[in-house]
């Protein structure tokens, strides 16, 4: 049979192809069925591949971690996360919140003058020829304004420029503002510590931290500071209105626990807000209190007579010739208000005598009286948390003038919180504690503390201040209840090196309560103008001392210090003992 007469059969279907036909179309399928599901499949096809290009668009448009974040990781600084700073009571001092920033891809930009135009003209604080600068480069990746704000996102979201996107990086922000400034410190734009405790915490670890990549989240423990934010703010308050009644170059002051070293409150005015920091930059921000070294005035004194006392070669009763002028070559000290007559130890510091202070140090010796200040940790520069610190100015070759005059505040310079470490150590019995802003135990502060004087010197001391309180100089801090005991400094300043007697610093420390110190506060106030009310007087008293008042009434009760009345005349409230008179 040829082939022509064979009947034709079908070619038999592969069986894999079958299954899927009968799955798709079923037994009986026409062709208008077939045609149908193709369409339907291609549909769905489409349909899956735009909604992964949609995906893909959305997560480039809201993400901040596509190639161009990592780019920028690699080859940019990039702000980091640090940890909250918080005071003593858990207040939050600063801490970071993401922030968007803009940046451009230079290679992937179609029309860049375009993008220029678009962009200044929608961020009118952007510098046109730093764009254009930046725009034309052939780098990868260019920031072109750092942490904008939503809106300023937003609109420039809206011009749909190629090549142009957004990275969420961490602001640093401090809520209180200007309140603990000088003590906080700042970042710079990439959140980095510059000064203050934040550069202290990148020099703790946490820059090392930040290049390794290890500090990119914000689970980090917080750091406590020895601060307490409301003593902090009546500090500063009290301190503002000091500045605008008396019309001072600058006010300072300080709170220190005398049995720990912990800084409680430093406020140095004019101060400025880290949240803006072209103001840290001005000369006159400076931190007075650590960065500033000043001639302490009469509040040296205490340094002088507590010397002596410890000695053991006198007493609270030794007598000290004031009759006159203390006359050494061709110079003359003189008191301010003499008494004409001798003056036992208690009159030489309640009187502030300058003769009485001199021949007191005159009787120790140059080399006794340097060895003293040494040891009270005057000589050396201050080492705290705080990186800005300045050295002491001393002498450089110490005669007995210089004896003289450093007995009563003059001839030496050293920064006001060296000065208060060493008073601290007068009146908590003896022990010279570095101070810290830290929370620090009294344990902790025993372990690195060092007798510097004797128990019985250092009680002598209270005494001395509390008697001032009572009746001398420091009359007008006496804030009834408790029980506070001082010593007063009024400093000439050096212009054009010559003392000037109208332009003066002014100073104040008071220990509360003068029986058992617990704290110490510093108030310094730079050319004090005279008043009507102040009878025309500059001094200590007439300034600085009413406005600790007004400072410890303010945070006696935020200390904890429970106030008392009707307690006896510090020498029977303080003195222990008569042989402590003897």
């Amino acid at each position: 049979m040829t082939d022509q007469l064979r009947p034709r059969v079908k070619p038999q279907e592969p069986w894999r192809q079958r299954l899927v036909r009968t799955l798709l179309y079923g037994r009986n399928v026409d062709r208008t069925a077939k045609a149908r599901a193709r369409v339907g499949l291609a549909i769905i096809a489409f349909a899956a591949v735009y909604a992964v290009i949609g995906g893909r668009l959305v997560m480039f448009a809201v993400g901040s971690d596509g190639p161009s974040a990592r780019r920028a990781a690699q080859q940019d600084a990039i702000a980091t996360a640090r940890p909250d700073i918080v005071d003593r009571n858990g207040a939050v001092l600063a801490t970071d919140v993401k922030t968007p920033s803009l940046f451009a891809e230079p290679r992937r930009l179609i029309d860049k003058d375009e993008a220029i135009e678009l962009l200044t003209a929608t961020l009118p604080d952007l510098d046109t020829n730093e764009v254009r600068e930046r725009m034309m480069s052939r780098k990868g990746f260019v920031w072109l304004k750092r942490e904008m704000t939503p809106k300023q996102q937003q609109d420039i979201h809206r011009l749909g420029l190629p090549g142009v996107g957004f990275l969420r990086e961490n602001k640093r922000v401090y809520p209180t503002g200007n309140e603990v400034a000088h003590l906080i410190g700042l970042v710079n734009i990439d959140n980095q510590g510059i000064a203050g405790m934040e550069k202290w915490l990148d020099n703790q670890g946490l820059a090392d931290l930040h290049r390794a990549g290890f500090a990119t989240d914000r689970l980090q423990r917080p750091i406590e500071l020895s601060v307490d934010l409301r003593v902090e703010h009546a500090l500063r308050d009290e301190l503002l209105k000091a500045k605008d009644k008396f019309k001072t170059k600058a006010a300072s002051g300080l709170v220190v626990n005398v049995r720990t070293g912990e800084i409680i409150a430093m406020v140095s005015l004019p101060d400025f807000d880290p949240n803006s920091p072209k103001e840290a930059h001005d000369p006159d921000r400076i931190n007075r209190l650590t960065t500033g070294v000043y001639e302490m005035g009469s509040t040296f004194k205490a340094f002088t007579l507590a010397m002596a006392l410890d000695s053991g070669k006198y007493d609270l009763n030794s007598l000290w010739d004031a009759r006159g002028a203390l006359h050494y070559g061709k110079f003359a000290i003189h008191d301010d208000e003499p008494k004409g007559r001798f003056l036992n130890m208690k009159e030489v510091f309640y009187f502030s005598s300058n003769v009485g202070a001199a021949r007191i140090a005159l009787a120790q010796g140059v080399e006794a009286h340097k060895a003293f200040l040494r040891k009270m940790g005057q000589f050396d520069r201050l080492r705290t948390e705080l990186p800005e610190s300045a050295s002491p100015i001393l002498p450089k070759r110490w005669s007995e003038l210089n004896t003289i005059t450093i007995s009563f505040g003059h001839g030496m310079a050293v920064a006001p919180l060296q000065g208060v470490m060493g008073v601290s150590a007068l009146v908590n019995g003896g022990y010279l504690i570095p101070p810290t802003f830290m929370k620090r135990t009294e344990a902790e502060a025993m372990q690195i503390a060092k007798r510097v004087i004797k128990p019985e010197t250092s009680e002598k001391m209270r005494y001395l201040m509390r008697l001032n309180a009572e009746i001398g100089t420091a009359k007008h801090a006496d804030v009834k209840g408790y029980y506070i005991g001082g010593k007063t400094g009024t400093a000439e300043k050096v212009i054009n090196g010559r003392y000037a007697k109208k332009k003066v610093l002014t100073l104040f420390t008071a220990v509360i309560p003068a029986d058992k110190p617990k704290y110490q506060l510093l108030i310094m106030l730079d050319e004090p103008q005279p008043l009507k009310e102040t009878y025309g007087f500059i001094t200590s008293g007439w300034n600085a001392v009413p406005t600790a008042g007004n400072v410890i009434s303010r945070i006696g009760p935020l200390l904890g210090i429970e106030p008392r009345f009707d307690l006896p005349p510090s020498d029977r409230q303080i003195l222990a003992a008569s042989r402590l008179t003897q």
